[in-house]
């Protein structure tokens, strides 16, 4: 039987602490801090995401209920609600903002030789944001409309892995094609991005970069024709054309030659025009490519089912802001497991397991997989067996 540590304290060796003691300095000293550590408060919030604790009355009772058991989960001391509720308030949500970012760097190593629905050997992004609904009441620091409060999550997701390589939360307001001003292009990379971030000026400096760029053009885009190149309807393809911007504006903001795609989508009955830099992939590919976005809705529909990011432990901008980056921590964390252990598993069935098994003594590779753990010792039974084994 084994007797060692709790599930919790074994997802914890995925974490590299010492690199969490480098983000804490980085925004404030510590010397205030006495007994619930910074590191205490991102075990309790990543325990709340991992469990689903509706609050923090619910994340103390479950704690405290097992306090013989806290501390070899690597809680130090005694954890109270006002005292989370306190350090969600005041401490710098910056600090798990950079340490998520190194778990996503974790991630995408482990993730970097994955193969792409398409055949392609740079590195594919999408990306996108959604829109979390806020209480105004609440939150009045989240005005979007006159009734009603939200604020933004935009993310730039890898699709190799499907982890996050860039994320900014935004107030509701915030348009999306403004973060394109805050990503660094990689050169030879593909930006997938949908309607919303058409912004002439901003595609062009993608350009600039050597990136390529695969989105979706508008009805009303002016424009002349080049050349047109062969294309095989069979495969949906409407044309494939060279094209320049003919736009009073937009032929100033992008003065170079674009790629236009026509392409027939038969599951939605719908003829969809993309606009691209890129003229050597096949015009199919980019059909192929643009479909992939979907990657970042389904991450973004996965977080909001599976954690707490639309229900919040606090109503500051501090308290949301943290509990977001704790909960991306905790998303990416599950990949890092997933990919670690070589498990056959979902994310979801992932988190469902470990959420029932915080507490358990198991070693954790043992509750992942379908090997039964329960020892035969071979002594005869005291009750008959129905059937014969």
């Amino acid at each position: 039987m084994y007797t060692g540590r709790t599930v919790f304290s074994q997802i914890m060796d995925f974490i590299p602490k010492y690199e969490f003691q480098k983000c804490v300095p980085r925004y404030h000293d510590n010397y205030k801090v006495q007994s619930f550590s910074y590191w205490n408060q991102f075990l309790c919030m990543a325990f709340a995401q991992m469990t689903y604790r509706e609050s923090l009355r619910d994340i103390e009772s479950c704690l405290n209920s097992m306090q013989n058991k806290l501390y070899h989960r690597g809680f130090k001391g005694k954890m109270s609600r006002s005292t989370l509720s306190y350090a969600n308030e005041t401490r710098e949500w910056r600090i798990y903002a950079d340490f998520a970012q190194v778990f996503i760097h974790i991630a995408r190593s482990l993730y970097k030789d994955d193969e792409l629905d398409v055949e392609l050997d740079q590195i594919v992004y999408a990306l996108d944001s959604t829109t979390i609904d806020l209480c105004l009441s609440l939150f009045p620091w989240a005005r979007f409309r006159r009734r009603k409060g939200a604020i933004k999550q935009h993310t730039l997701l890898d699709l190799r892995g499907n982890v996050p390589s860039f994320i900014k939360i935004t107030d509701g307001k915030v348009r999306d094609v403004n973060i394109l001003d805050d990503l660094i292009p990689e050169p030879g990379s593909y930006y997938i991005m949908d309607r919303a971030y058409l912004d002439f000026t901003r595609l062009y400096t993608l350009t600039q970069f050597c990136a390529f760029f695969i989105t979706r053009a508008k009805t009303n885009l002016q424009f002349r024709r080049l050349y047109s190149h062969p294309v095989d309807k069979s495969l949906g393809l409407k044309c494939d054309q060279t094209i320049v911007l003919t736009g009073i504006n937009s032929a100033k903001e992008y003065p170079d030659k674009l790629r236009r795609t026509r392409y027939y989508d038969a599951e939605t009955d719908k003829i969809l025009t993309f606009l691209s830099n890129n003229f050597i992939i096949p015009a199919l590919t980019i059909a192929q490519l643009y479909r992939c976005h979907w990657q970042v809705e389904l991450f973004f529909r996965w977080i909001k089912q599976h954690l707490r990011i639309k229900a919040f432990y606090g109503t500051s901008k501090n308290a949301v802001k943290t509990q977001i980056w704790i909960a991306i921590s905790v998303y990416v964390l599950v990949a890092i497991i997933k990919k670690r252990l070589n498990l056959d598993l979902s994310l979801y069935t992932i988190l469902q397991i470990l959420s029932v098994t915080v507490f358990e003594q198991l070693p954790i590779r043992q509750i992942l997989t379908n090997f039964d753990y329960k020892s035969i010792d071979g002594e005869p039974h005291n009750q008959l067996l129905l059937f014969d084994l």
